[in-house]
């Protein structure tokens, strides 16, 4: 067998250059595990349900340019009605408003970014009906 062929045998340089990557790509896996989370494979997070009568919700949150894009929908099939509206993220208001359900589906969206905190995030998006008092909620964690 040839003795320069021997792992043990490399030139110390080369060692050197081995430890070095090695090195860099654990500090490199250390600075990227404290970023905030992530939903797996960066993919949103989707949850739906249904409130009074045929309404329905959707929340969808996912992960936007080191944020978190949030999206929740009302879908009453009714055209005109007023919902109130809050996005929470981890129990305080992030962002509120009145919408109107708008033809031709009779439903509304509203769409925000809220910061992407370490560790696990949970944002709700509540609506409620400005006339029946009907109301509709969703949970994320992500």
């Amino acid at each position: 067998m040839n003795q320069s062929s021997s792992p043990s045998n490399r030139p110390t340089g080369a060692r050197r250059l081995a430890v070095a990557a090695v090195v860099t790509a654990v500090a490199a896996g250390g600075a990227l595990s404290a970023a905030p989370a992530q939903a797996k494979g960066g993919d949103d997070v989707v949850h739906r349900g249904t409130c009074a009568g045929s309404t329905h919700w959707k929340l969808k949150v996912g992960p936007d340019d080191g944020r978190l894009e949030v999206e929740g929908e009302i879908d009453s099939n009714h055209v005109g009605q007023s919902w109130n509206w809050r996005i929470l993220h981890n129990g305080s208001t992030s962002a509120s408003g009145t919408a109107t359900t708008k033809a031709p589906s009779g439903s509304f969206e509203v769409r925000r970014t809220v910061v992407n905190l370490r560790g696990t995030d949970t944002v709700t998006f509540r609506a409620r009906n400005a006339k029946s008092g009907a109301l509709c909620s969703g949970t994320v964690r992500i």
